[in-house]
Order: C-alpha cells, then sequence, then structure tokens
C-alpha cells in the first residue's frame, strides 16, 4: 500500500483516490487545514472530488497518458547517476546556450538532443537552458501552456528522459538551467481551480486570474511552487531555474515570493552543496530583482534584459516599430548607454509605455543582467518566426555577436544562432481542444493583422509544417558562410574566457565611443577595443591608443596607427 495526499479545501464532503479504476476514500488531515490522505494500491492514480471525475494530482510527477490522464509515482532514488565529479559551477563569467528539446533536433527528444552536447562543448558554453520541459497538450509546443508543474513532458522523454540529457551534460562539464512558469498554467488540461484558491481575482494578468500569491489559502500556493522548483533542483540535478515573466507575479505580502523562493534554493543550494542560481526574465528594469534579500531585494543571481537586445536589434536592422521606437532614435547612443548603465530605460520616459520607466543599476553587477541578441521570444514572437540571418549579412551578424560576447554581460545565445541558422523559429501549437486551437489560430491572425499582415501570410501555429520549419539543420554548420559564423563564435567565446577583461561585470570600466552618422562604434574593455563599421563603406574607426595587435576579425582588418580600417560590416578585437 502506499500513502497518499492531495490539498483540496474545495471539496467539501469526500475525496477518493482511484486506483486503476477503484476509488479509495482519503480522509481530512487533521493537523493540515484543507488536507487529504489515506492509503491505496500503486498503480495510475487520480483524485475524485465530492463524486466528481477523476483529476490528476496538482503534484504529479509524471503525466503519461497526457495532462488530463491520471498521474504516475516516480521513483528519484531509482535512477543511477553518473560518477561525473560534476559539482556545478556558478553563474558569473558563464555563457548560456538557450534551447528548445522539441525542434533542437528532428526527433525533438532529450535523447537526440544530448547527441548534440559535443557540438556545445566544441562552443564553448558553460550552461544549457532548455525552454519549458512540462506537460502540455498534443505532442509539440513552446512549453508555456505547461499544466503540471512537477512532470516532464512525455514526448520529449519523461522523467527519465530529462534526468539521462542532464547526466549526459554533466559528464561533459555542461551545467543545465531549465525554464519555469510559476506566472499562469496553460488553458487547456488545467484542473488546479477545482482543487484550491490557486488563482485569485484579486489580480490579472496578460493571461486571466492571477496566481494567488497573496489572497487567502496563498501560503499553500507558494508551497506548492517553491516545492516544485526545489524538486528540479534536487531531483533533476538541474543547476539553476530561468523563471518566466516574473513581472506577471502579482503579491503584496511584505515577503515577495521571490524572495521567499530565493531563500529557499539557497537553503538547498547549502545542504546539496552546490551553486544554485535563479534568473529572472523581467520586465520592471528594478534592480531590486537582483538585489541582496538583506538589502530589500528578492536576490535572484540574475536577470534577462530586453535593453541590450533591443539596442542590438535597432542598431543592426534599422527596425523601429513599436517598443523598438524609444531605441531606433539613436540606436548606437542606445547600445552605449545600455552597455555601460545595464538599463536603457533606467528612469527614462518609454513612448511605448507611455510613462517613465526604470531606475539605475548598479555599476558592479554586470553579470547579473542576461546579454542576448536573439533569444525564442525575439525570434518566435515575429510574423514570421523569421531570425536576424534572414535579413543580414554574416558580418553584420558577427558585429552583433561580438557586442554580446565581450559585454560586461552574462551572455546567452539561441540556438542555431552561432552559424547563422537559416531555418524560421515560428509560434506553434498542438492544441488538441478544437476550439482553442481555433482561437488560437485566429488571435495570431488578428495580432498582425493589426500591423498590416495578410491573415493567408501568418504561420497557421496547428500546422504541422509550421513546426517542421522551424527544427534546425544540423547541415548547415558544415556549409559556408555558416561555418565561418560558428568559428567566429567559438573564437570569441574564447577569447572571453582566456582574456578576463572581455568579461570583466564591472559596468563602470567599460567605455564606448560611437559616430552615428558613420555608423561605427567601439567598445573599450582594458587593454581591448571591440571596434564595429556598420556602414555601408571602408571606415577607419578611431581606438583612442595606437593599437598593437589585431587579435582577432571578421572581415578585412588591418591597424593604422590609433585607428583600424574595417570593411564594411566587419568587426575587430584590438589590443592597444
Amino acid at each position: 500500500m502506499n500513502q497518499y495526499e492531495v490539498w483540496a479545501p474545495f471539496a467539501t464532503d469526500r475525496v477518493d483516490v482511484r486506483v486503476d479504476g477503484t476509488d479509495h476514500p482519503l480522509a481530512p488531515d487533521a493537523d493540515r487545514d484543507g488536507w487529504w490522505s489515506g492509503e491505496a494500491p500503486d498503480g495510475d492514480y487520480a483524485f475524485r472530488l465530492d463524486g466528481g471525475p477523476p483529476r490528476p494530482d496538482p503534484r504529479s510527477p509524471r503525466q503519461p497518458h497526457g495532462p488530463d490522464g491520471p498521474s504516475r509515482r516516480v521513483d528519484h532514488a531509482a535512477f543511477h547517476w553518473s560518477r561525473t565529479g560534476w559539482r556545478g559551477r556558478p553563474l558569473p563569467g558563464a555563457v548560456l546556450y538557450e534551447l528548445h528539446i522539441g525542434t533542437f533536433t528532428a526527433r525533438g527528444t532529450f535523447e537526440a538532443a544530448a547527441e548534440h552536447l559535443d557540438h556545445l562543448v566544441g562552443l564553448g558554453v558553460d550552461f544549457v537552458e532548455l525552454m519549458p520541459v512540462c506537460p502540455f497538450p498534443g505532442r509539440h509546443g513552446w512549453g508555456y501552456d505547461g499544466v503540471a508543474p512537477w512532470a516532464v513532458h512525455e514526448p520529449y522523454g519523461g522523467p527519465e528522459g530529462l534526468k539521462r540529457f542532464v547526466d549526459a551534460a554533466h559528464r561533459k562539464g555542461l551545467g543545465v538551467v531549465l525554464d519555469v512558469v510559476h506566472n499562469h498554467l496553460g488553458p487547456s488540461g488545467n484542473h488546479l481551480p477545482a482543487y484550491g484558491p490557486y488563482f485569485t481575482e484579486r489580480h490579472h494578468t496578460p493571461w486571466g486570474a492571477a496566481v494567488n500569491l497573496d489572497a487567502p489559502g496563498s501560503d499553500e500556493v507558494r508551497r506548492y511552487l517553491i516545492g516544485s522548483a526545489l524538486a528540479w533542483l534536487r531531483d533533476y540535478r538541474i543547476d539553476g531555474l530561468r523563471l518566466d515573466a516574473v513581472h506577471a507575479l502579482a503579491d503584496d505580502r511584505a515577503v515577495h515570493f521571490l524572495e521567499e523562493l530565493s531563500h529557499e534554493v539557497d537553503r538547498l543550494a547549502v545542504a546539496t552543496n552546490r551553486p544554485l542560481f535563479l534568473i529572472a526574465e523581467s520586465d520592471l528594469n528594478s534592480p531590486r530583482t537582483t538585489a541582496a534579500r538583506e538589502h530589500g531585494g528578492h536576490g535572484l543571481t540574475a536577470q534577462w534584459s530586453d535593453d541590450l537586445h533591443h539596442a542590438l536589434h535597432c542598431a543592426l536592422t534599422g527596425e523601429s516599430q513599436g517598443y523598438y521606437g524609444d531605441f531606433a532614435r539613436r540606436p548606437l547612443a542606445a547600445v552605449a548607454k545600455t552597455l555601460t548603465r545595464g538599463y536603457f530605460h533606467d528612469g527614462t520616459w518609454s513612448s511605448f509605455r507611455g510613462r517613465h520607466h526604470g531606475r539605475p543599476f548598479p555599476p558592479e553587477g554586470g553579470h547579473r543582467l542576461l546579454g542576448y541578441l536573439q533569444t525564442h521570444d525575439q525570434i518566435g514572437n515575429r510574423a514570421l518566426g523569421d531570425r536576424l540571418s534572414s535579413a543580414l549579412p554574416p558580418g553584420r551578424l558577427a558585429c552583433g555577436a561580438a557586442l554580446v560576447l565581450t559585454s560586461p554581460f552574462t551572455p546567452m545565445l539561441f540556438m542555431g544562432e552561432e552559424w547563422g541558422a537559416a531555418t524560421p523559429w515560428q509560434y506553434f501549437t498542438d492544441h488538441t481542444d478544437p476550439q482553442l486551437a481555433e482561437a488560437v489560430r485566429q488571435g495570431r491572425r488578428r495580432e498582425f493583422a493589426e500591423h498590416d499582415w495578410a491573415a493567408e501570410a501568418v504561420p497557421d501555429p496547428q500546422e504541422p509544417a509550421t513546426v517542421l520549419r522551424s527544427v534546425l539543420d544540423w547541415t548547415e554548420p558544415r556549409r559556408a558562410p555558416h561555418s565561418e559564423l560558428l568559428d567566429w563564435y567559438r573564437t570569441l567565446i574564447a577569447l572571453r574566457r582566456d582574456r578576463p577583461e572581455l568579461s570583466d561585470p564591472d559596468l563602470g570600466a567599460v567605455r564606448v565611443t560611437h559616430d552615428e552618422a558613420a555608423r561605427w562604434l567601439v567598445v573599450h574593455r582594458g587593454p581591448y577595443r571591440i571596434a564595429v563599421n556598420l556602414g555601408t563603406a571602408e571606415a577607419a574607426v578611431p581606438l583612442g591608443a595606437a593599437g598593437r595587435e589585431v587579435v582577432a576579425a571578421f572581415g578585412p582588418a588591418r591597424l593604422d596607427g590609433s585607428a583600424v580600417r574595417l570593411a564594411a560590416d566587419s568587426v575587430a578585437v584590438v589590443a592597444v
């Protein structure tokens, strides 16, 4: 017999656990309000509340039959981890690589992804950041519609597959970061509202009622989410978590949910003797996110920084629509400010928001901001899912890469970026509910119709061809011009590792000179200059000191006293 328990305060009369088709009654727990517990045989199980339909366990460790099916136990102690000697590594100084298991390879599994770990080792990255792997309806999806935050999507390989992937990564000296979603659950397969007050009308988010972090019943909801986070770090030996859209975590309590979570993660790090960390995605431009708890902050290790992305995107592409507008007025100045101040919006007017936004970031903490040229969001949320490589020549891509990989930030790449992948990365779903599928399809078309896109030009998220187009082509890295760009990324990452000045996180030590009209920019990093020419003709880019050596270059570059002559769309790292 096994012990079963569930928090179900909305059950008024009885709770049964159904195991392999047979119901077994549970009793109220005298010591824990709203909890029910009891013994029943082992097997696939579900809970019935007041005689209602069988529902999966909110804390289900496995959903072998999909999000709506019965749950299954997982014996985490039964997995045989390799004796890798891996004890983790801290985030500062690292390079991250974001990937989506379903489109990283044609097979779309953890096992298939593990076959390309040697590529990542050769590239020089330190952590693989997996997009969400919790169960969601159908086979294909981005993962942000997950509904079982303790379980693993079965088509990817389930719990065993994830553990084997993490184990294989650790054997090769790679850490693993997992993207988790605490701000909402998917619209299909979400059974939590039947159990208890997991959501509240006190706050509203883009997904509807907010997750209940501060209303009655929120103690248990917070424990539920924190327990899920700790389970990934403990049971799957994940090294860090990326927290999706923390600005949508509405919490008016004196101790914010993020502060409580970071405290518990720090305790687990001490208990396991491993460095564990949390990375937030935040739109707030608030240093409180990463400030120490003892100084009134949330205590997270780092956060994504869209400001650097937006500035670079405008400088490289010339786009100025939507939220790019503020950055596009003087794009090289925007790049310069972000590299030296962390946030572009640090209390400045944001035309997109129609208000002032942000506050200054502490200059010593550049490593607490993730810097990137492309991410799943910034590619996939475009109408066609087009990468920068679809519109820019390799030289301009190389310029962007150099500015990210020699920045004071913690760099992150998006899968395929390192070779200028020609494949798009589009928005795709596989909803099994026909009405939801149609609503998503029409919603996507309406969204881009506002930007003058014809409905038929926007890829259908439910069409199998949409996900197939988004799968990486692993023959590309062996062919020019992809292979040349890949070599450049390898060179930059090696330089960042071998020359500490190129990874120094002190924003105050960074100086940037630029000429908006001539389209050149130089980042001063100790004795090194990262010079880029985004103009249409050769330019003599001033270094501010006599150049001694061109350490690395993409495109023609030659020293000329205190300048370096660069061809159009060229970049050089110069020692002075």
